[in-house]
């Protein structure tokens, strides 16, 4: 066995589905995730509401899954997934495994290191990312202890995240799409069964300690998997493995350009910390609910893509290697386009229906719905650098993503600074969408014309059937929402009931247009 091509096992995996099947079971799974996610915020903000304590929270959480992002679906995987591909496709499995061992041994001590840093750094790192802290002493010194719980996330969820890469490789999607269903049950039960052992103001730092048991049992459930695949790595620590050095030479400038929407995400954190309180969970609540349909569908065709997009770089397939582009293109806007639409124009029932309950007043519905739908406004930007950006990291090319990811930070900070003082928070919101824009249209622009996209035919037709589904689709859901009063006087059950007929109507609605249009589901399909 160690002396066969490595590759033959991936070509089964590939013949059993394309791009569509595999990116269906990647989304279902994720959808899975992503419910039992807006369960958990349901059940963050009836227990919690929007205060200091989830301010602080929500900021010690977001810098770990900030660096999170970078390794489970930013630089690393973007990096070590090429490389992997590549000596599948010319090694043995003995290079393989070699490489696996190297890898896992590397980045297990840089974790180490990191993570120790980020703990001792605590407060520098609090002071950093919610400059705004510093006004309330309390709220500041409560950030600074959930930190140092939070933070050794990091190193479990990245190894987590190397694993996935390897199942991402063999074309293995479920494990690593199942495992953040982990994370949710674990906040779940630390928010249902920690919080009555802290006073009220100290509430929240029973979600810190979900957040640390999480990081654990995620690692430890992938584990079993991989050793039934026979590649249980064993740890070997090598800075100058060939291997090794091109990941980290790929990985150098990938974690700047992968990273953008993520950094985005913390300049608005930080500048939402000189707001009133609560402004930092409002754009929580929000960028929750626009990243339920990025996750299912836009992270889910993006991770399935790379994968194929390295093999054909790697096996000098310049068709389709722009073939699966222009699909995975196709599939996030045909997603993507009716879910801005959708939450932009039934933000605040939506966000009545999941949230306003307990302590979560109707005051955080309006200000959270307000920034809910600046972020939809960039919806299918943040979809589409899914798919653009492993266009560029599939031909193991880091650096142009780097220098267009500079560009959109830079727009985002000029145009944060200038709509933060008018519109607050939503400013914020908005400021982020515009940069996703810019973002997108720049990585689609490079990879045309390199010649490494060719759009194929029938483009516009396919933009003229969105346009006009999209349309009914608003219309509908417009129609069934207004002055429906159940939103905010109804039960849970009665609003669950209205908003699940208003979501599979207008859904229906944008399906039937699409048919009468004439697309059809082969169109997709590769």
């Amino acid at each position: 066995m160690a002396g066969d091509s490595a590759t033959d096992d991936n070509d089964q995996a590939a013949g059993k589905g394309g791009l569509l099947a595999s990116s269906a079971v990647f989304g279902v799974l994720t959808f899975l995730s992503r419910i039992l996610g807006l369960v958990r915020d349901v059940v963050f903000a009836g227990l919690l509401g929007a205060s200091a304590g989830t301010d602080a929270f929500f900021v010690a959480f977001r810098i770990p899954n900030f660096l999170r992002r970078l390794f489970g679906e930013g630089a690393f995987n973007q990096a070590f997934v090429p490389v992997l591909s590549e000596y599948r496709s010319q090694g043995t499995r003995a290079a393989v495994r070699g490489l696996i061992d190297r890898v896992a041994g590397t980045l297990g001590i840089t974790l180490a290191g990191v993570t120790l840093v980020g703990v001792l750094g605590a407060p520098l790192l609090i002071w950093v990312f919610a400059p705004g802290f510093g006004d309330d002493p309390a709220k500041r010194a409560l950030a600074v202890e959930m930190l140092r719980l939070t933070f050794p996330y990091l190193f479990f969820i990245a190894l987590t995240a190397f694993a996935a890469g390897i199942f991402n490789s063999w074309n293995r999607f479920a494990v690593p799409a199942f495992t953040p269903v982990l994370l949710n049950l674990s906040l779940i039960g630390a928010a249902l069964f920690l919080t009555p052992y802290y006073a009220d103001s100290r509430q929240a730092m029973a979600l810190a300690w979900g957040v640390l048991i999480a990081g654990a049992v995620q690692l430890l459930f992938q584990l079993p998997f991989l050793g039934r695949m026979g590649l249980m790595p064993r740890p070997r620590v090598d800075w100058k493995d060939p291997g090794v050095r091109r990941i980290l030479a790929l990985m150098a400038p990938a974690l700047f350009g992968v990273s953008v929407t993520q950094i985005n995400l913390l300049v608005d954190t930080a500048l939402a910390s000189l707001l009133e309180t609560g402004s930092v969970t409002w754009l929580y609540y929000s960028d929750r609910l626009m990243e339920l349909p990025l996750g299912i569908f836009g992270i889910a065709i993006g991770t399935v893509i790379l994968p194929s997009l390295s093999r054909h770089h790697a096996e000098a397939s310049p068709e389709a290697f722009s073939h699966t582009l222009d699909r995975g293109l196709r599939m996030v806007l045909l997603v993507g386009w009716p879910a801005a639409l959708a939450l932009v124009l039934i933000s605040e029932p939506l966000l009545a229906t999941l949230f306003h309950y307990g302590a979560f007043g109707r005051f955080d519905v309006d200000m959270a719905s307000l920034s809910l739908a600046a972020y939809a406004c960039g919806l299918p930007a943040f979809m589409l650098i899914k798919v653009l950006a492993p266009g560029y990291f599939g031909r193991q090319d880091t650096k142009t993503p780097v220098m267009i990811g500079a560009i959109a930070m830079g727009a985002n900070m000029v145009l944060s600074l200038m709509l933060v003082w008018h519109l607050r928070h939503a400013g914020l919101a908005l400021a982020t969408s515009a940069a996703a824009w810019v973002n997108a249209g720049l990585l689609w622009r490079g990879l045309y014309y390199r010649d490494f996209y060719r759009p194929e035919r029938g483009w516009w037709i396919f933009a003229l059937r969105l346009v006009l589904a999209g349309a009914a689709m608003g219309a509908l859901v417009l129609w069934l929402a207004r002055g429906n009063a159940v939103w905010w006087q109804g039960e849970a059950l009665a609003r669950a009931g209205d908003m699940a007929v208003l979501v599979l109507a207008g859904a229906g609605a944008y399906a039937a247009v699409l048919l009468v249009a004439g697309l059809r589901p082969r169109h997709l399909r590769r």
